[in-house]
């Protein structure tokens, strides 16, 4: 892996840079501004990053760490882990003791009437 360092005049030239590249894994910002800080990171895109650091973010296990776009998808460590890695199955369940048969064929011009009340 490669760590570029950019050097920058305005903001705009660091969203232009960002801009050319493919989504980055990782955003790591030196500054002590606190408005250069809050602007750059909600207004970039990127997976995890630091600030005045490089990497130590990869090591928490509280926080999450992944790609977004073409640096990756989804995120590891922790509970956010268990959750990439899960596979929650969704299963409606209902009783048969009262089934609409408006909703089976054959189908006529009054059930369709019905289900079109229904899906207002």
């Amino acid at each position: 892996p490669i760590l570029p360092v950019l050097t920058f005049k305005t903001l705009e030239h660091v969203e232009n840079i960002v801009g050319l590249n493919p989504t980055p894994l990782a955003f790591y910002l030196f500054s002590t501004d606190k408005k250069i800080i809050k602007y750059l990171t909600n207004s970039i895109a990127f997976g995890g990053g630091c600030v005045n650091d490089t990497i130590v973010h990869i090591a928490s296990s509280k926080m999450p760490f992944g790609g977004v776009g073409t640096s990756g998808m989804g995120s590891y460590h922790g509970a956010k882990g268990f959750e990439t890695f899960s596979h929650f199955k969704s299963i409606l369940k209902k009783s048969n003791a009262l089934d609409l048969p408006v909703r089976y064929q054959p189908y006529s011009k009054s059930k369709e009437k019905i289900a079109r009340k229904f899906m207002k």
